[in-house]
């Protein structure tokens, strides 16, 4: 049992803390783990891309090949879009609809909903609105991971739920339930 994904976003969006959480519940279930960062200009609001590989089994690489990701989990539409060809044909699609509208020349929203509703496979919708109401608008990228984490083949929704309490257990118990608090109202979005 395996999951390939691919998190993409924009620097300071949180998409590498999604990467730290999934490692610590699949290490948490005794599975094997790889993962591969791009940071960029991350800082200076450029994209930032990891490659996580989850398995039962040994990983050789911790690159995913194109075609191959069995999930690309963004934070933004176009981020999404961009690695589509690393999705596999029976791969999942879960991204937030908010653009983060960095560059003069960014897709207009309509085009890029369209290029998402193309696809079979996609969860996405407004996961800035949805932190703001369970959480605080910083805790989108919990929402996100919540949406995503049924897809993740082997890892037990508790077990991500104790990777969020040690990542964000030294600042404090309200940091921690408002952060369960977005990862689970995610997960019921993404498994309606």
């Amino acid at each position: 049992m395996k999951t390939d994904i691919i998190l993409a976003g924009v620097g300071g969006q949180g998409i590498l803390s999604i990467a730290t959480i999934l490692g610590a519940a699949a290490l948490d279930e005794g599975m094997y783990l790889k993962q591969a960062e791009v940071h960029g200009m991350s800082q200076r609001g450029g994209d930032v891309q990891s490659n996580l590989r989850i398995s039962d089994t040994p990983i050789a690489s911790d690159l995913i090949g194109l075609g191959t990701a069995d999930l690309i989990v963004s934070l933004e539409p176009m981020e999404a879009l961009r690695y589509l060809p690393f999705l596999s044909p029976e791969g999942w699609i879960v991204t937030n609809t908010v653009p983060f509208i960095n560059i003069d020349n960014y897709p207009e929203q309509e085009a890029l909903m369209e290029e998402l509703g193309t696809h079979p496979n996609v969860v996405a919708f407004d996961m800035d609105s949805v932190a703001k109401e369970v959480a605080s608008v910083r805790s989108a990228n919990m929402v996100l991971l919540g949406a995503c984490a049924p897809h993740v083949k082997g890892l037990e929704k508790e077990k991500i739920e104790n990777g969020i309490r040690e990542v964000f257990g030294r600042k404090g118990e309200s940091i921690v339930e408002s952060n369960l608090k977005a990862f689970r109202a995610g997960w019921e979005m993404s498994t309606k």
